[in-house]
């Protein structure tokens, strides 16, 4: 039994691997672990497909099967794995994580200052604002 974490989602699936380094999925279990399908194009997620290394193909893709764990790092994505290769984690690639961040807006809230004068958050939009919070339990 494998256990496969990926975003907010846990699958298990009760097919081994093939050894410790690959992670070897059908379609159906790629699909149901990570949304990603399998086409002939490549891995597609909604309107976007990131094609396999062709010089690799063999290293990637083995008869119906696809090395997972390759194929995420092929696209720059972390790829984790307990010592039994029965725990894997399929992350999110750094630079996917810094357009999510950069794109996020906070909701506007105002706050007083320790002099008691009212600062609200939309008023330092497109600065850098780093804001300490603490409470006393």
């Amino acid at each position: 039994m494998i256990t496969l974490l990926h975003e907010q989602r846990e699958t298990r699936l009760a097919r081994a691997p093939d050894d410790g380094a690959a992670l070897w999925l059908d379609r159906d279990e790629l699909e149901q672990a990570t949304g990603w399908t399998w086409k002939p194009e490549g891995l597609c997620l909604a309107d976007t497909c990131v094609p396999l290394p062709r010089a690799a193909d063999a290293a990637v893709v083995r008869g119906d099967r696809i090395d997972v764990a390759a194929a995420w790092r092929h696209m720059g994505h972390p790829v984790v794995h307990d010592a039994g290769s029965e725990r894997w984690v399929l992350g999110t690639g750094a630079a996917q994580r810094a357009d999510a961040l950069a794109s996020l807006a906070a909701p506007d809230f105002t706050l007083p200052d320790l002099a008691g004068r009212s600062h609200r958050l939309s008023d330092y939009r497109g600065r850098k604002v780093f804001l300490a919070t603490w409470a006393s339990w």
